[in-house]
C-alpha cells in the first residue's frame, strides 16, 4: 500500500504501520525530517508544506494520514489561554487555521482511497461532521 503520512513530524502513528508499505512522509522542519528518517530509513521524507504537498500528490496514494496543527483549534488555548485570562490580556484571538477543513474537503470529494485527517477536539462546534470523534483537547 502507498501511504501518505503528512504533517509527519519524528513519526508518531508511523510506529503501529510495520515495513511492508511504501511511505512517504511530509514534514517542513528539515532537523525533525531528519529525525524521521533516521527512525524510518526506508521511507520516502520529503520536507516540503505538507498542504501543499496533499493538493499536488494526492492520487498517488492508497490511504492518506493527515494531521495538520491544532493549536488554533484548541480548546485548552480558548477555554484557559483566553478565556480565563482574557482580563489580563494574555493570549489574543486568533483566527481558527482553515486549512483542516480545506483538507477535509479535498479528500472527501476529489480523492477515492483511504484517508484520516486527524486533530484536536475544537472548541467550537466541528463545521463537519467526521466519522468518529475523539483525541485530545
Amino acid at each position: 500500500m502507498k501511504i501518505l503520512n503528512l504533517y509527519a513530524g519524528i513519526g508518531g502513528n508511523r510506529k503501529l504501520w510495520g515495513d511492508g508499505h511504501q511511505i512517504t512522509a511530509v514534514e517542513h522542519n528539515s532537523d525533525i525530517a531528519e529525525v524521521y528518517q533516521d527512525l524510518y530509513p526506508s521511507d520516502k521524507v520529503v520536507v516540503a508544506d505538507a498542504h501543499q504537498y496533499l493538493l499536488d500528490n494526492y492520487k498517488e496514494f492508497d490511504f492518506i494520514w493527515s494531521s495538520p496543527p491544532c493549536q488554533s483549534h484548541s480548546q485548552i488555548r480558548y477555554n484557559i489561554g483566553f478565556k480565563a485570562d482574557r482580563k489580563y490580556k494574555k493570549v489574543d484571538a486568533k483566527y481558527p487555521d482553515m486549512e483542516l477543513y480545506e483538507e477535509i474537503l479535498l479528500l472527501q470529494y476529489w480523492y477515492d482511497g483511504v484517508w484520516i485527517v486527524e486533530n484536536t477536539i475544537p472548541y467550537y462546534m466541528p463545521l463537519i461532521e467526521g466519522t468518529k470523534m475523539g483525541g485530545h483537547i
